[in-house]
């Protein structure tokens, strides 16, 4: 069983879930921090709420302090059983953005860290690989991807909304769809 699971969410032998977990998921910025909520149970997902945070004040820490907020309020509402965040994507001339992007990741962390919640992390290519075939996907890709994963209707707006809908679809698929498949009879009707 997956340690990160709460057990009252699992079936005590299996280890798959018999109740809906819901995951969330974050798209880090210092300016827009997306979240998408998803809720699974068994092969299904479904979308609960996806949006942005945005930041306000003055200076750094009163931004990052906004997005703190935020964050616990998106926690403190949908109650996730996880959490899923995108790891930091360093690029070599922008060492700058990197470093501001951290300070935002490291307060969403914090909210995960005071509410009790597990952290997963995935690399941005891993979740576009993942959802698009391509580690390269551009946005309009991303979110063509999300809408199909989730069966919406159009396109989940912002991008970076279905950022954060991606993150936490890769936590689905890569955390625990896994799990279903290690089942005898992969969860099929008992005779």
């Amino acid at each position: 069983m997956d340690a990160s699971l709460p057990t009252s969410c699992t079936e005590r032998d299996s280890g798959l879930p018999v109740s809906p977990v819901r995951i969330v998921g974050f798209d880090p910025g210092l300016n827009i921090t997306g979240y998408g909520v998803i809720e699974c149970l068994g092969a299904r997902v479904k979308l609960v709420e996806a949006g942005c945070i945005r930041s306000r004040g003055d200076g750094l820490a009163e931004r990052l302090l906004t997005i703190h907020r935020g964050v616990a309020e998106v926690l403190e509402t949908f109650r996730p059983a996880a959490m899923a965040i995108e790891q930091l994507f360093v690029h070599g001339r922008f060492p700058k953005t990197a470093i501001l992007m951290g300070h935002a990741r490291g307060v969403i962390c914090l909210a995960a860290g005071q509410n009790g919640l597990v952290v997963h992390d995935y690399l941005p290519n891993r979740v576009k690989s993942m959802l698009t075939g391509s580690g390269h996907a551009k946005k309009p890709q991303m979110q063509a991807a999300v809408q199909r994963e989730l069966g919406l209707a159009k396109p989940p707006s912002p991008a970076d909304a279905a950022d954060a809908l991606a993150v936490a679809l890769a936590d689905y698929h890569l955390r625990l769809r896994p799990l279903r498949s290690a089942v005898p009879g992969n969860m099929r009707a008992r005779p």
